[in-house]
C-alpha cells in the first residue's frame, strides 16, 4: 500500500474508497507476498461492525499479533503447540480500543513461541523472513508485523515489547516503532501486568504520524490497572509536526555488558549525530549506569521472565489438558520454564530490587539529559538460525543471556518503564539493509519522542525505501 494508514483513512472520509475496497486490498497484499516471507498466520473476512467515522483511522485494515490482545471467536495461539487451537472468547481492552478506532482487523500476524525469542522463528508456523533479505530474520517477537508493514501488507500493526520486541522488528525491517511508557496502554482485563511490568502494546508503522495516532487512540488506563502514566497535554499526534528544539542527546555507541558495535551500524550511529547536529541538537558522548552491573541486570531479567513464562505455562497447560514436555514447547520455552519454576520468592522479589535501581538510575541520566541515542542493535539484521544456535544446550539462565547479547541496547528501557524507539534514519553502504537507531527519554515523555522523529522524518525521509519483497511490485497497487 502506498498510502500511510492516516492517509487511507482520508480517503475513506473523502468516499474514495469504502473499507471493504482496502481490506480487500490488504487481503491480496497478503497472498501475494505471504509465500515469501511468512509473516501472516491467518486472515479472515472482516467484520461487518459499523466504522468509528469519527476516528483519524476508520476503515484501516490492521493485523493483530499472535500474542497479548484477544479478538472475540478468533484464535490467538501464542505461536505455540502448547495453545494451538485457542479461541479467543471475548474482545481485551486492546481489542476494543483497536474497534472504537474504526480499524478493520482481518488477521494476526507470526510471533515466535510465547513472545520468548527476539527472532520469529517457531516450531509452529515456521520463520518469518526478513523483506529486505529473506534469508534474514526479520526480528522478534513482534516479527510477522514488522514483517507485514514492510512488504506493504498494512501500513501500521500491532506489536508488542518487552525486551525489545517492537523495537528489534523496526529495525530490522525499516520501520518506525516506538515503545510506550510502563501504563500508557492497558494490558486489562485478564492481566494487570505482563512480564512484571516490562511489557507494552505499540505499533510498528512506516510513518511517525500513524504510530501517533494510533497511540492516541489506544492510550489510557482501565479500572484496576496496577500503573498510571501522566496523559499528554496534548495529541501525540499534534506532537509529529511540532519542533523539537534544541535537544541535549547522549550517545552510547558501545553497550552495556561489552558487546561491540559492529562497524556497518557504527558508522550509522555517526551518520545520524551529525544529522543531529545539522537539525541544531547538543549531541555528546556520555557513561549511563544502570544501577547493576550486566551480570546482575541478566539475572534479575532471567528471573522475572521465566517465572512469568513458568506461571502462564502451567495456566495454558491446564487449560488444554496437555503435557509440558518437547512436544508442546519448543527447547529454548521448556528451559526457561524449568528455569522459571527453580526461582525463590526472595529471588523474584529481589529481581524486583534490581527493577526498581535500574529505573532510579536511567531517571538520574534524564534528569540531565533530553534523550540517549544508542544503535538499536549492534549489528545488522541476523542470519535465519542465528539466534537458536546451539540453543538446546542452554538452560534458561543461558537463554536470556544469549537474547541479551544479540539485543544489548534494549531491555534496560522495558526495565525501568521509559519510552524508547527505534527510527530508520539510515542503511547499511555495503548491503542496503535498514539501521535502526534507538531513542530514549524519560518517563512518559512518548512527547517528546515524537517530535524528534518528525523532524527527522522531515530531514530524511524514509516511508519511500521498499525491500526486495514488496507488495506494490505484485499486485498493480
Amino acid at each position: 500500500m502506498d498510502f500511510d494508514a492516516v492517509g487511507l483513512a482520508e480517503l475513506v472520509t473523502k468516499g474514495e474508497v469504502t473499507p471493504a475496497e482496502l481490506t480487500a486490498a490488504a487481503l491480496d497484499a497478503a497472498e501475494a507476498v505471504n509465500g515469501r516471507i511468512n509473516a501472516v498466520v491467518e486472515t479472515w473476512p472482516a467484520d461487518s461492525e459499523p466504522h468509528s467515522g469519527g476516528s483519524p483511522l476508520a476503515g484501516v485494515p490492521f493485523l493483530i499479533k499472535d500474542i497479548g490482545v484477544s479478538m472475540a471467536g478468533r484464535r490467538m495461539e501464542l505461536g505455540s503447540r502448547l495453545a494451538a487451537g485457542n479461541v479467543a472468547r471475548t474482545d481485551s481492552a486492546l481489542m476494543l480500543r483497536f474497534r472504537q478506532a474504526g480499524l478493520v482487523t482481518f488477521g494476526r500476524t507470526a510471533t515466535p513461541e510465547l513472545a520468548y525469542s527476539i527472532t520469529t522463528e517457531p516450531e509452529l508456523y515456521g520463520p518469518t523472513r526478513n523483506p529486505w533479505d529473506p534469508q534474514r530474520s526479520a526480528g522478534g517477537s513482534s516479527g510477522g508485523a514488522g514483517a507485514a508493514v514492510a512488504a506493504g501488507v498494512v501500513p501500521v500493526a500491532h506489536a508488542t515489547d518487552a525486551a525489545g520486541s517492537l523495537r528489534i522488528p523496526a529495525a530490522h525491517n525499516g520501520l518506525f516503532g516506538l515503545k510506550p511508557t510502563r501504563g500508557r496502554v492497558s494490558m486489562g482485563p485478564d492481566a494487570d501486568e505482563v512480564f512484571s511490568g516490562l511489557a507494552v502494546h505499540g505499533s510498528v508503522s512506516r510513518t511517525v504520524r500513524d504510530s501517533a495516532v494510533l497511540l492516541d487512540q489506544i492510550r489510557g488506563p482501565e479500572p484496576g490497572d496496577p500503573y498510571f502514566a501522566q496523559q499528554p497535554s496534548r495529541p501525540y499526534a499534534e506532537e509529529v509536526t511540532r519542533h523539537p528544539g534544541s535537544l541535549r542527546i547522549g550517545v552510547l555507541t558501545q553497550a552495556w555488558g561489552g558487546r561491540r558495535t559492529t562497524t556497518p551500524v557504527a558508522d550509522a550511529l555517526a551518520r545520524t549525530v551529525r544529522l543531529l547536529e545539522s537539525l541544531g541538537h547538543r549531541v555528546e558522548e556520555v557513561e549511563v549506569g544502570l544501577g547493576a552491573d550486566w551480570e546482575e541486570f541478566v539475572l534479575a531479567n532471567a528471573r522475572l521472565l521465566a517465572t512469568n513464562l513458568a506461571a502462564s505455562v502451567d495456566e495454558l497447560a491446564a487449560a488444554f489438558g496437555r503435557p509440558v514436555d518437547p512436544s508442546t514447547l519448543e527447547p529454548v520455552t521448556l528451559a526457561g520454564y524449568h528455569y522459571g519454576q527453580r526461582v525463590s520468592g526472595a529471588q523474584f522479589v529481589t529481581a524486583l530490587t534490581i527493577r526498581n535501581r535500574v529505573a532510579r538510575s536511567l531517571a538520574r541520566y534524564f534528569a540531565t539529559h533530553d534523550m540517549l541515542l544508542t544503535p538499536t542493535l549492534p549489528e545488522l539484521p541476523m542470519p535465519l538460525g542465528t539466534c537458536a544456535e546451539a540453543a538446546e544446550a542452554l538452560d534458561g539462565l543461558g537463554w536470556i543471556n544469549r537474547v541479551n547479547d544479540l539485543s544489548p541496547f534494549t531491555m534496560p528501557f522495558n526495565v525501568a518503564g521509559t519510552p524508547a524507539m527505534s527510527v530508520p534514519v539510515t542503511a547499511d553502504a555495503g548491503t542496503g539493509l535498514p539501521i535502526g537507531m534507538q531513542f530514549a527519554a524519560g518517563h512518559g515523555l512518548e512527547d517528546r519522542l515524537f517530535r524528534l522523529a518528525g523532524q527527522l522524518e522531515r530531514a530524511d525521509p524514509w516511508s519511500g525505501r521498499t525491500p526486495t519483497v514488496w507488495a506494490g511490485n505484485h499486485t498493480g497497487r
